[in-house]
């Protein structure tokens, strides 16, 4: 273990074990700088950002959690990697941003039995259903280790884009000073309109072109 990590406890909080020093990440969307974050669970996390975060003004943000499908094999069966780059090109179009990057993936459940509820929902079950018939939670992300690495950065105030208001909830919970929230709604398709449905139906997300906007059309 690291003996600076009670000093560094002290700083960030209770999750927090190590922190690197930032490196350069250039991207096709503008330059950041990226940062890796150990915690008590051994897992690594990163925040990617631009500009200065430090200054009173609040800083637009989004909190990604880590999805392998959709970042990386650019999936349409969620809308998970259109919006890591919209996050992205939004940050680099303000010129000043925060993108933590949070390895939680398939809302908290892991790659293994997230591809296991995919199975589920080939066979007509919805992505709460899906979780619930495993024995796992519909959602088991924690965002405290979020709060945490804000705060290790020097955030003092956040615009989230997030089309979840519990995400919001979550960080004034920590203290994290949200002074609003941003809608992030791309990447609607024919594969994944019934699982952006459920997360409005049954996750309390906030979607305009959801099913219900339709139906009030």
């Amino acid at each position: 273990m690291n003996p600076d990590n009670k000093i560094l406890n002290e700083q960030t909080g209770k999750h927090i074990t190590d922190v690197t020093e930032s490196a350069m990440l250039p991207t096709s969307f503008g330059i950041f700088k990226i940062m890796a974050f150990k915690d008590d669970q051994n897992k690594e996390h990163a925040a990617v950002y631009m500009g200065d975060i430090t200054s009173d003004e609040p800083v637009l943000s989004r909190i990604h959690s880590e999805c392998l499908t959709g970042d990386t094999m650019f999936s349409l069966k969620c809308d998970c990697g259109f919006q890591l780059e919209t996050a992205m090109k939004q940050i680099a179009k303000e010129g000043r941003g925060v993108l933590l990057y949070v390895r939680q993936e398939g809302r908290g459940i892991g790659l293994f039995n997230k591809i296991k509820a995919y199975h589920l929902q080939d066979k007509g079950l919805d992505t709460v259903d899906a979780n619930l018939q495993l024995g796992l939670p519909a959602d088991a992300r924690h965002y405290e280790i979020c709060a945490e690495m804000f705060n290790y950065l020097g955030v003092k105030a956040i615009k989230l884009m997030t089309n979840n208001p519990l995400k919001v909830d979550e960080m004034k919970k920590y203290k994290i000073n949200v002074v609003e929230r941003v809608a992030i709604e791309v990447g609607r398709n024919k594969y994944n309109e019934g699982y952006l449905d459920t997360k409005e139906d049954r996750m309390g997300h906030i979607l305009m072109q959801g099913h219900h906007k339709k139906q009030e059309d």
